[in-house]
């Protein structure tokens, strides 16, 4: 029997079986990457402390003694698993890997994450996203998420980073429907005309401050519906239940497939600033960098649409 394996050297074990796999010290050195002298070192630390002999060499052949070969049996497949998990490492496969636990509020989840994580999952296909849709700001680290997407870049933990993705705005949106029925604000003081779905109203009423070319204008609204909550609202506004003010990159493709149609178009309000927040500046992983970059790409191609859509927008309203 070997003696002494509890104070055996895990690196020395894990050139050891390089050894006997390699037949040699020469080729062992070159894979390891080191100097023969260097794994000449450790095949002797590992006789010394076992007390065998581990290896016969002449200058033609190297193989391992009885007692070698039971070493070899004994710790090679536990060497090989080392490896094999090692290699499995976004730093050392290179590649962004593993399962990617994301947090983001409920509207922009759905409304534009979902689709953009269709196409980050084909172009990443070794990161698995599971994502929690809350409104609320949680704790990254004692919650185990990995990156969240976040409407303010309220941190409260300095080691959090905060990778600002633009600004969102607000805009006035109807279902055809509703607008069918009652027609649509030519001003926006006609808006107190009309039912709105309020937006954490205090008893479903708000008042809106809402800007255009001309200057900002503030209009109280009140609605029979109201909600703390962007998808909840947009709901409402699809299925006819007023007008309601909404983040654009929520209603852009209801606006296109004319499921909505903007109210007042040359108004809007400013929204929030919306940021890519995750653990720390040190050692993040790959799969973290690569959702950052990929929602800022994706983020700043949809403002790009939105501005030049705006651009050619007739001006009225």
């Amino acid at each position: 029997m070997l003696s002494g394996m509890a104070e055996l050297n895990l690196d020395d074990l894990a050139v050891y079986v390089r050894v006997v796999e390699r037949r040699g010290f020469a080729s062992a050195a070159r894979e390891l990457g080191v100097p023969t002298s260097t794994v000449s070192r450790a095949i002797a630390r590992l006789e010394s402390r076992t007390g065998v002999r581990l290896l016969h060499r002449t200058t033609r052949v190297l193989r391992p003694t009885s007692e070698g070969h039971e070493l070899y049996i004994s710790v090679g497949p536990a060497v090989a698993t080392l490896r094999s998990a090692a290699r499995a490492l976004e730093p050392a496969s290179g590649k962004p890997r593993g399962r990617l636990r994301v947090t983001a509020p409920n509207d922009l989840g759905s409304a534009f994450l979902a689709p953009v994580m269709v196409q980050f999952a084909e172009h990443y296909p070794l990161v698995s996203v599971d994502f929690s849709l809350t409104n609320q700001n949680t704790n990254l680290v004692d919650e185990g998420f990995d990156v969240a997407v976040r409407a303010t870049p309220t941190l409260g933990d300095s080691s959090l980073v905060a990778r600002k993705l633009g600004e969102l705005q607000l805009r006035m949106y109807a279902s055809p429907e509703y607008l069918e029925r009652h027609g649509a604000p030519a001003s926006c003081d006609d808006l107190q005309q009309h039912q709105c779905v309020v937006f954490r109203g205090i008893e479903l009423a708000r008042t809106w401050g809402l800007r255009s070319a001309a200057g900002e204008t503030r209009v109280p609204v009140r609605g029979r519906i109201g909600g703390d909550d962007f998808t909840f609202v947009r709901s409402i506004v699809l299925a006819g239940g007023g007008i309601g003010i909404l983040p654009d990159i929520n209603s852009a493709a209801d606006e296109a497939s004319g499921r909505l149609v903007r109210v007042l178009p040359a108004f809007h309000a400013p929204g929030a600033s919306v940021y890519v927040v995750y653990p720390s500046a040190r050692n993040v992983p790959l799969r973290v960098t690569a959702f950052r970059d990929f929602v800022v790409a994706a983020f700043e191609a949809w403002r790009s649409r939105r501005d030049g859509a705006a651009r050619a927008r007739p001006k009225r309203g």
